[in-house]
């Protein structure tokens, strides 16, 4: 089944735990610290992969979440870092997060990676906090959780050439002529609800990639005949073949056919409009050679040379192909040379340094990502860690500001879910 659309849950994992532990033993019963540090959650990361077409499997897997990280342990021996979770999907993949609607990542090209929910961090143990004047700290570190998100998927497909008109024009039965794609062909509207990829071999060495778009009548552009679903998986073509019917069912003129087809192409996005096109006169076998002229005399009249075919008997699908082949060349050394894709993360969240602190309903609240993680890390059950974590927002400048705006001793001040009382 042919799926583009897709919305998934993506979760990082959670950061281990760091450990409170002495060396202890016979020969050395009042050991120092040697508690380990934990190792950070795995992230989620999302590859493009040449070897999926749609994004079917998201449909029944809503969540992807990558491991936790190991808690550490005595010895001072760290734990493992929660291996990264990669999802592959197909080769242009649009990410998008629900909530914001920004634009994350756009997978286009084979290993390009997005890192879409990073692991959390994992905890310190108490060995990392010894100094020269906290000999035998108690104080240690829980893991932080992951980033998590909700993602969009949006999939446009990547060819070469895409073959566009009005349905029933014969855009199916053109993508089997030449690709040996077998599309699902008959004679009504609308019989290609999906649209159909195919490789084109055009001399046995070289090749291009044409897709046909279905549901392109008037109106797609706002999503009529789910036209608007159609036309993005002609976003990335360098040229189109636009197809036009020379004997329609219904009474239709040619060149309206061709104007109303570019208008869509416009109203969806006016870059496409502006691309090459092959103008095709398909059917010919159904047309008088006097009707045939004067259709193509009415294109030559705009500067437009119609190529007359016939998909049915193959008449000049040959030399489509290769005019087709021809124009990409010409389009693609305009182009900027093609690079081999880095295998890198693409897409990184960036987390706040600053705070603020404000009196909500006689309650002073700190607010800052790193300040919040600070108090949600600590184990703040023994007078090292309560001490230490004076220390440190003493450090960062928020003590300084809670006192500032009146911080006394019997007042409460509350940062993250964690609610303190500080001295003044």
């Amino acid at each position: 089944m042919f799926i583009d659309e897709a919305t998934v849950r993506v979760r990082g994992g959670r950061g281990g735990n760091g450990v409170i532990h002495f060396v202890s033993g016979p020969k050395n019963p009042h050991g120092g610290p040697d508690g380990g540090n934990a190792g950070g959650g795995g992230s989620v990361v999302l590859e493009a992969s040449p070897s999926l077409s749609t994004l079917y499997r998201f449909r029944h897997r809503p969540l992807f979440e990558a491991e936790n990280g190991v808690n550490g342990s005595r010895n001072n021996k760290q734990g493992a870092t929660g291996p990264d979770l990669i999802v592959l999907v197909p080769l242009g993949t649009i990410i998008r997060d629900t909530t914001s609607g920004e634009l994350l990542a756009d997978l286009s090209r084979a290993g390009e990676q997005a890192l879409v929910a990073e692991g959390g961090e994992g905890g310190r143990g108490n060995s990392s906090f010894t100094t020269s004047r906290r000999r035998a700290p108690r104080i240690c570190e829980r893991g932080l959780g992951g980033d998590a998100r909700t993602l969009k998927l949006e999939l446009k497909l990547i060819a070469d050439i895409g073959i566009i008109g009005f349905p029933n024009v014969g855009k199916s039965s053109l993508i089997s002529s030449i690709s040996g794609k077998r599309a699902k062909v008959a004679d009504y509207p609308f019989t290609t609800l999906v649209p159909n990829l195919g490789v084109v071999d055009v001399d046995g060495k070289n090749q291009f990639v044409a897709v046909d778009v279905p549901g392109l009548v008037q109106g797609a552009h706002e999503g009529r005949g789910l036209g608007d679903r159609f036309l993005r998986h002609v976003e990335r073509t360098a040229a189109f073949i636009h197809m036009i019917d020379l004997a329609p069912m219904e009474e239709r003129d040619p060149v309206q056919d061709y104007d109303a087809i570019n208008h869509e192409l416009e109203s969806f996005n006016p870059h496409l409009a502006k691309r090459p096109q092959i103008v095709v006169g398909n059917k010919i076998d159904a047309v008088s050679d006097e009707d045939l002229e004067r259709v193509q005399e009415q294109f030559r009249e705009r500067g437009i040379d119609l190529l007359p075919i016939s998909v049915a008997t193959s008449h000049g699908v040959r030399t489509l192909v290769q005019r087709a082949f021809y124009l990409l060349q010409g389009v693609r050394t305009k182009d900027e040379p093609e690079t081999i894709p880095v295998r890198r993360k693409i897409y990184r969240f960036e987390g706040e340094t600053g705070f603020s602190v404000d009196r909500e309903d006689g309650v002073l609240v700190v607010y800052g990502k790193t300040v919040e993680n600070l108090v949600k890390k600590l184990v703040l059950d023994s007078y090292d860690a309560q001490e230490y974590l004076g220390l440190r927002l003493d450090k960062m400048g928020v003590l300084k500001e809670l006192r500032r705006q009146g911080l006394t001793d019997t007042e409460t001040v509350r940062i993250g879910e964690i609610e303190l009382e500080l001295e003044g």
